[in-house]
Parts: C-alpha cells; sequence; structure tokens
C-alpha cells in the first residue's frame, strides 16, 4: 500500500503568476506553489536555516521570487526549479514585513520592522534607496502602476499613507485619513485614482492629482482587502449598473461586498447560506468580528475575471466574475483531523472532521473542498451509510446530523439534525443495509437509536428534526465507539470502562443487551464488525486489538505490535485481514488466520484518529493530530502480476542464455548474463569459454567487445569471485584481459574501481602464496620420488644407475617379482583400487599369473636413460635398448602390462595436500 497522495498546510499570505495558473502561499519556512488545476503543491522552497518567511515578492514576468526569513536575508529564487540563484544580506537591522516588485521587474522595495524602507536593483544586485521616516513596521508597500512617475507608497503604525519620490528619495506628502492600520490599496489604471482600506472599518477614495480624499466609505467591519473593479465587464449580476468607481471589500463578516465610490452605497453582497448565517449570528452575539469566517486576504485575478480569498482558518476561495459564485476551494490547514471517511460515488470524495465546527468535503481528483456549516462545536465522529450519499457527524455540541451529497453536482448539504444528548456526542454509526437509523454513543455514557425519515430531500432550506426511538444507559464511562452489524440486528459499542458490549436492535423501542466482552486492559477505542464472519474487533488503550467471537462472547485472537493506543481498527481484504491505526502514528496490516503483522506503514507523525477503507476494498485513507490526510492504494495485485511478469522474463532469458551457449555466441551470452545482473550465470559464461580451445584468445576477443557498463559490472564481479579459491583462476583471467589491454585512466573511470582493485590485492597475494606452497610440496614430492630406491633392489647396483634426478614427467608404478605374488600383491592390488578408481581390472588378474621374475629398478633404468652418472646419451639409449630387448625375450605380454600401470591418484593428490 504506498502512499499515493497527502494533504498539507499552507497559510495565508498569497501572490498568483502572471498566467494565473499558480497562488504561492508561505507556511512558515517554506513558500508553497499551488497550482490551481490540480490543487496540489508542484514546487516548494525553503531557506536552508530553517528560519520562518516573514515576507516574500514574485515579479511581474514571473521570473523571479525573492523572499525574506528572521535571518535578516534576501533569496532570490528559480521558483519553478526550487534552486535559489542569488541571496544577500538585508541592510535592515529586523526582519522584513513587507516586498513588493515594480512592473519592470526590476526595483524591489522592502519594508522592514525597523521603520525603514529599502530599495533594491535585482538586476545590478545593488541598493538604490535607503527611504527613512516611518514610524514603526511598515507593512505595507506598493510601487505607483505609472512606473514613470517613479512613486512609491508606504504604510506604518502611523496610519498615515507616506508618498515617496524616488527621483528625490524624499517623502512627499503623507495621507492621513485613517485611524488604524492600512490594510491595502488599490489602483485605477490611468493612476489618478487609489482607494485605500483600513482596519477602521472604512475604504476612502484617494485623487492622486490633488492628493486629497474625495470620498470616505463606511463598510461597518474589518476590511482586510480591497479590489477595484474593471469599468469595461457586464457586471449588472453583482449590482453594477453604472460606469462610476465600483469597489470589492474582504473583511471580518467572512463575505464579499460590492461598494459604488460615488454614493457610499453597497449595491450587493454576499449571501451565507441558512447553517453558516446561524453560525454567523452566535458567533458575533460573543464577539464583534467572526473569526473563523473572516476573510484576511483579497486578490484580483484579471485575466480570468476571478477572485482570490483567503480565509481566517487558511482556506483559499476562488470566485467567478460577474456573479462572484464560488469556483474553486483549498483547505490550507486541517489542524487536528479527528475522523475521515470516503464519501460520493466511487469514493470520489472524503469527508473530514477536523479539530473544529466544520467539516470538509475534499473532491479527490482536484483536491477542491467545500465546507460545511452547521455544528457549532467541535466535530467529533464521522459515518456513511452504504450507497455514499448520506453520511451523520456528531459534535461536542450534543447533536447529530445528517448530510446529503447530490449525485450530480457534488454539493453537500445538511437534511437532518437531532440533540437530545445530555453531553458531548463522541462516536456515530450508521445503518448497513438501508438509510433507516443511526445509532449515538455519548460521554452522558448513553446510547441513541435515531429513525430517519424515507425521504430526505428538503424543501425550503427546512431540516427534518430526528428524535430518538430508543435510548439505553450503556456503560459506566464515555462511550468511545459504536458499531451496526452487516444486517442491521446487532450493535456493538465501546467504552472507557474496559468493556464493549453486543446489542439487539430488533426489540422495538429499546436496546437489549446480549454479552459483555472482557479482556482489555485499558478503555476500548474502536469496535467492528467482520463482513463475513460472526466475530467482532476491538481496539484499546492497552495497545492490543482483539477478535471476539459473537457466540460466547470469547476472546479468539489477540494482536499486538503498537507501542501505544490502537486507536482504530477496521477489516479489509474480504474480512480476512485488520488494520490498526495508533497513537504511535503508526497504520498495520494483519493476517488474521497467522496473527501475523504483514506491513507497518509509517506516514504520520501523531495519533492516527481517522481510518477508513473504500467500498471496493482497493483503496484506505488516514487522518492523523499532524494535520495530514493521506490517501493509500492496495497494489498487492499490482505487484504479484509485476512479480510474475519479471519471472517469466527471467526464464525466457534464462533459455535464451542457454541456447546461446549451446550455440557457442559467448559475446551474447555474456552481455545477456550481465543484464540480468547474476554473477554466478556471468561465471558459468566465463568457465565455458575457458574450455573450449584457444580459450585465452576468445576469452579476450569477447570481454573486449563488451560495453563499458558491462566492463564496469565484470570487474565488479571478478571482486567478488576472487575471495573463492574455486572461482579465482576466471577472475584472474578476465583480470589479464582487462588489466592488458585497458589502459589505467579509463579503469579508474569506471564506477568503484578503486574499491574493486584494492580488494582483489590481498585475495590475489593470498592465492598466489598458495599457489607457491603447493608447487614447494610438489617440488619436494618429485625430489623424494627420485631419491626413493625399491625395496629388493640388488645392493651392488650403482646408486648413479639406479635413480633419475631429472623431473619426473610421467611417473611408473613397479613391481619387484622377486617377492612374489603373495600378501604384497594383494596389497598392491587394494592400493590400486583405492588410488585409480578407472584401472582395469583385467590387468591385476595379468598380473596374479604372471610367473616370471622381473627386476623392478632393471624396468626402472630401461625407461629413463641416467644423466647424473655422466654417460652419453648414446650409451644410455643403447642400455635402454638391451634391457628392454631382454626383457621382451623373456616375457613381452608382461612388459606390457607394467607400461600402463600409472602412479596412483590418491597417492599424489594426498602429497600434494601435505
Amino acid at each position: 500500500m504506498p502512499l499515493k497522495a497527502r494533504s498539507s498546510r499552507f497559510t495565508k499570505e498569497g501572490k498568483c503568476s502572471k498566467d494565473e495558473k499558480y497562488i504561492f502561499c508561505t507556511c512558515e519556512s517554506r513558500v508553497n506553489v499551488l497550482e490551481i488545476s490540480t490543487g496540489k503543491i508542484v514546487h516548494s522552497v525553503q531557506h536552508d536555516d530553517q528560519e520562518d518567511i516573514t515576507s516574500f515578492a514574485l515579479s511581474f514576468d514571473d521570473e523571479m521570487l525573492v523572499t525574506a526569513s528572521r535571518a535578516l536575508l534576501l533569496k532570490q529564487w528559480d521558483w519553478r526549479e526550487a534552486q535559489c540563484t542569488r541571496s544577500w544580506r538585508a541592510i535592515h537591522t529586523v526582519p522584513v514585513a513587507s516586498m513588493t516588485f515594480d512592473s519592470t521587474s526590476t526595483l524591489l522595495a522592502t519594508g522592514g520592522c525597523d521603520g525603514t524602507i529599502k530599495l533594491w536593483d535585482v538586476l545590478k544586485q545593488y541598493c538604490t534607496h535607503n527611504l527613512k521616516g516611518s514610524s514603526g513596521v511598515v507593512h505595507l508597500v506598493q510601487f505607483h502602476p505609472d512606473i514613470s512617475k517613479l512613486q512609491l507608497f508606504s504604510s506604518s503604525l502611523d496610519c498615515g499613507i507616506r508618498l515617496w519620490d524616488l527621483r528625490s528619495s524624499q517623502c512627499v506628502c503623507v495621507l492621513q485619513s485613517h485611524y488604524s492600520a492600512v490594510t491595502s490599496l488599490s489602483f485605477t489604471p490611468d493612476g489618478d485614482t487609489m482607494v485605500s482600506s483600513g482596519r477602521d472599518k472604512i475604504c476612502t477614495v484617494w485623487d492622486l492629482k490633488t492628493r486629497k480624499a474625495t470620498r470616505t466609505v463606511p463598510v461597518y467591519e474589518t476590511v482586510e482587502g480591497v479590489v477595484l473593479l474593471p469599468d469595461d465587464e457586464d457586471l449588472s449580476d453583482i449590482g453594477v449598473t453604472s460606469k462610476n468607481l465600483h469597489f470589492i471589500t474582504a473583511g471580518s463578516k467572512g463575505v464579499l461586498r460590492v461598494w459604488e465610490a460615488s454614493t457610499a452605497r453597497c449595491v450587493y453582497a454576499q449571501t451565507l447560506n441558512s447553517t453558516l448565517a446561524a453560525v454567523s449570528e452566535k458567533e458575533e452575539e460573543k464577539d464583534d468580528d467572526n473569526d473563523h469566517c473572516s476573510l484576511t486576504y483579497l486578490l484580483l485575478l484579471p485575466a480570468s475575471s476571478r477572485l482570490a480569498t483567503v480565509t481566517a482558518d487558511h482556506n483559499i476561495v476562488l470566485y467567478q466574475l460577474p456573479a462572484l459564485t464560488t469556483q474553486q476551494q483549498f483547505v490550507g490547514y486541517n489542524d487536528e483531523v479527528l475522523d475521515v471517511k470516503f464519501l460520493g460515488k466511487g469514493d470520489s470524495h472524503i469527508v473530514v472532521a477536523t479539530n473544529s465546527c466544520q467539516l470538509k468535503v475534499f473532491e479527490l481528483l482536484t483536491n477542491s473542498c467545500q465546507i460545511l456549516y452547521g455544528h457549532t462545536d467541535t466535530v467529533l465522529s464521522l459515518d456513511v451509510f452504504k450507497k455514499g450519499f448520506v453520511f451523520a457527524s456528531c459534535a461536542k455540541d450534543r447533536s447529530v446530523r445528517v448530510w446529503q451529497m447530490d449525485s450530480d453536482s457534488g454539493r453537500v448539504h445538511c437534511v437532518a439534525h437531532g440533540s437530545n444528548h445530555a453531553n458531548a456526542v463522541g462516536s456515530i454509526t450508521c445503518s448497513r443495509m438501508k438509510a433507516s437509523f443511526v445509532v449515538s454513543g455519548s460521554q452522558d455514557c448513553t446510547l441513541k437509536v435515531w429513525d430517519l425519515p424515507a425521504d430526505l430531500s428538503t424543501t425550503g432550506g427546512d431540516l427534518h428534526h430526528l428524535t430518538p426511538r430508543a435510548t439505553e444507559k450503556a456503560h459506566d464511562k464515555d462511550v468511545n465507539s459504536v458499531a451496526v452489524s452487516p444486517n442491521d440486528k446487532l450493535l456493538a459499542s465501546g467504552s472507557q470502562d474496559r468493556t464493549a458490549k453486543l446489542w439487539s436492535l430488533e426489540a422495538a423501542g429499546r436496546v437489549g443487551m446480549l454479552g459483555v466482552f472482557r479482556g482489555h486492559r485499558r478503555g476500548v477505542w474502536a469496535v467492528c464488525f467482520s463482513p463475513i464472519d460472526q466475530v467482532l474487533a476491538t481496539s484499546s488503550a492497552d495497545g492490543a486489538a482483539k477478535l471476539w467471537g459473537l457466540q460466547d462472547f470469547s476472546c479468539l485472537k489477540t494482536f499486538e505490535g503498537h507501542d501505544a493506543s490502537v486507536l482504530k481498527v477496521i477489516f479489509v481484504s474480504r474480512g480476512t485481514q485488520l488494520l490498526t491505526s495508533g497513537s504511535d502514528g503508526l497504520v498495520k496490516l494483519w493476517t488474521i488466520k497467522t496473527n501475523e503483522c504483514v506491513k507497518t506503514l509509517d506516514a504520520h507523525q501523531d495519533k492516527v484518529w481517522g481510518l477508513h477503507g473504500s467500498r471496493k476494498d482497493d483503496k484506505m485513507v488516514t487522518g492523523s493530530a499532524d494535520s495530514n490526510i493521506t490517501l493509500w492504494m492496495d497494489v498487492t495485485e499490482v505487484e504479484l502480476a509485476e512479480e510474475q511478469a519479471k519471472q517469466e522474463d527471467q526464464i525466457l532469458k534464462q533459455q535464451e542464455l542457454s541456447n546461446l551457449l549451446h550455440e557457442k555466441k559467448y559475446l551474447k551470452a555474456l552481455g545477456l548474463a550481465i543484464s540480468l545482473d547474476q554473477p554466478r550465470t556471468v561465471l558459468t559464461v566465463i568457465k565455458a569459454i575457458r574450455q573450449v580451445q584457444d580459450s585465452h584468445k576468445l576469452l579476450e576477443k569477447t570481454v573486449l567487445k563488451l560495453r563499458v557498463d558491462q566492463k564496469e559490472s565484470l570487474l565488479r564481479y571478478c571482486a567478488v569471485w576472487n575471495t573463492n579459491a574455486r572461482n579465482c583462476q576466471d577472475a584472474q583471467a578476465v583480470l589479464q584481459v582487462l588489466l592488458t589491454h585497458l589502459p589505467p585512466e579509463e579503469l579508474l573511470q569506471y564506477q568503484g574501481a578503486r574499491t574493486h582493485l584494492e580488494g582483489l590485492i590481498p585475495y590475489t597475494e593470498r592465492h598466489m602464496q598458495r599457489i607457491g606452497n603447493l608447487l614447494q610440496a610438489s617440488m619436494f614430492l618429485n625430489y623424494m620420488w627420485q631419491k626413493m630406491r625399491v625395496a629388493g633392489a640388488p645392493s651392488s647396483m650403482n646408486r648413479d644407475e639406479e635413480m633419475d634426478t631429472t623431473p619426473l614427467a610421467q611417473p611408473f608404478l613397479m613391481i619387484d617379482k622377486e617377492k612374489g605374488m603373495g600378501s604384497g600383491g594383494e596389497k598392491r592390488d587394494a592400493d590400486d583400487s583405492d588410488g585409480e578408481q578407472d584401472e582395469d581390472p583385467n590387468d591385476a588378474v595379468k598380473e596374479d599369473e604372471d610367473d616370471e621374475e622381473v627386476s623392478a629398478s632393471n624396468k626402472a633404468s630401461t625407461n629413463t636413460g641416467s644423466v647424473e652418472n655422466g654417460a652419453s646419451p648414446q650409451t644410455d639409449g643403447n642400455h635402454h635398448c638391451e634391457s628392454e630387448q631382454s626383457s621382451e625375450e623373456e616375457d613381452p605380454e608382461e612388459v606390457n602390462v607394467m607400461k600402463c600401470l600409472p602412479v596412483p591418484t590418491a597417492l599424489k593428490c594426498q602429497t600434494f595436500a601435505s
């Protein structure tokens, strides 16, 4: 199950690329590049020092991205390659709070927390201006749209808007109108009119020719962004009916509003849905500003006629003009994910409960999100009905809600609501066969069964009101989990009182208890029915998951492997495996039959609260307290198919290799064996080459025709073969070819050549030492053989005539016939049979039947001439002929027999070993 995708955090400041395909967002020490079409972060740049980024700016030509960090460093990036092209020290003594490029992408203005403004020529790489005079943090800098005027606007804590003339580096004037921080500036295309917004709940229209305010527009909310509407489009859908100046504001009320500058009148305001409006009213009772709904940033995308807004909880929402309809929504920060479920046709969406009163529905294909308002406190648990279009939620506000997704548009809305618990509702489950009821478990220790209406459709925004048909005091402590059996007849509950209980749902108006599952040492976090067996799975804070039989309530199996609480457990693979998630951030896959953990998935850094499998059982989703949502795909069948295809390919290649060896096409065979990366197979080919006639030239010809990468592999294999005495000769033969025909410079360029050559040296020296010792031992044997005198030889014979000291080429074993054929003959036969297994037994029979005596010493002297006694070769030759002739006269058959007796092989091997 590899990781397919994950959702992570980005925060509120944003810029858009010129082609409007990407949005740039800061996230602590990173700037993330979000692709609008897919909702995925395609690039990310980060400072090496891990310092938080305080401000960033994107040039108008989209070529340069400049970031400022708390370490007082400015970095210029090639953001498409995520590479830093230049970095320099900001002259500011404290971090940079704001920055912007001019329209030519040449000048960069930075406003610091020290009250100064620096201007940089990013092409020539030097500081051009140092503007002083602002009081406090300069949180806003912006160039005049007409760059020929060389004017810069800035605002700081004194709430004034300063106009700087860059030719003289002087502050020309201070525009005073606001009594709180100025948040944004917007200019008309001709640059003669400017609109400013502030947190003092007003917007001011300025005439830049006279540098005076022409209109003050009270907007009755803290304004964070203002954008002038284009005058060449038909915007009648949002109340723009004249050619007068109109602008849009975004602020604490969480809605976009359109204002006419000349009359200071709001001509259009977005409407909230009923549930969101109810939530907003309650929030406004507590505070003047609705924090979680407020808008903190507003950006115009002129090419596509869209508006981008950023909410206080780090969501990015794209609206399409002229109707200001919601086009896309991206969630940048999930906080702690408490539950997650698949939703929609083909599990195309997921619904997420985070540490907030809102629900988030993500479309997996585009990462676009819907935010569902309805609960007034943190949503704790979710469950989905069988068809996937209806789901239920419960929250700390003591209520349960039922939601329905439109199968065509994908929009989700609330259809039913119930509130009857006395405390927070921590768990909820849906009926399995059809959408007929839901069961909730609460911290008030009770279970409630809620019947759903047959028709969940709503008209006029009215919600169905749910009332519980049954309420049962189920446990002594909080109910953590509830689950309904596949046939809708049984209910299981798990509690902090360390027990799980089984209930019957068949009785009308009540819930009957059938039994108790006892065995966990800590509270039970989750319960789940098997889809195929009468088995219940539970997970507990004691770090174990257990399987229980529904007939006798006994524990069938225990799965231990997590280091902390096991928070969720579900059945997968048609009930043959379990998936568990824990507080240790791990997800484990268990095979029920063997009690074995076959896979551990590590993708989270905190508690994994959410775990759910798709209806097709081919993927799962996890949500964690680390704010990440991870989607996993089951690739078991794919891996099996790949493994099978790999094995088939290996078999075909092995057969092809055998055919090449049979056809003696050694070059292709060696190349194929190296491509298979099988050193043993390569060694087999090398051995086959060395067994043919003229093997050295053939090996040399074959090795030198290999490619460079194949020679590198061959050198690596030789280093391994050389460590074994059996294969060292083959390795040395290949090394001889490589070292003889390749220059050292080329060899040293091979990958790992130095390491391989250093490994070859000590083993080669060891092999040379072993061969030298063997050669010495063989010379000693030769010497002993030449100096030995066969027992029974005449003592009067000259020792020089008796033995030959020349190297023994083909030694023979001689028989002393004077001793007869008694026990000595039997012993010789035994020795011959041990030493030479292939000796013809007829030879021994002929020797037993032979009665003539032949002198072994004379026989030896007839085979080799004496060089040591100084006799001439001619004399030795005559002596050899005479002796041989006399012997043939006595018994020619016996002489022929004795010439065919070689020295026993066992004797030679034993001597070499010594």
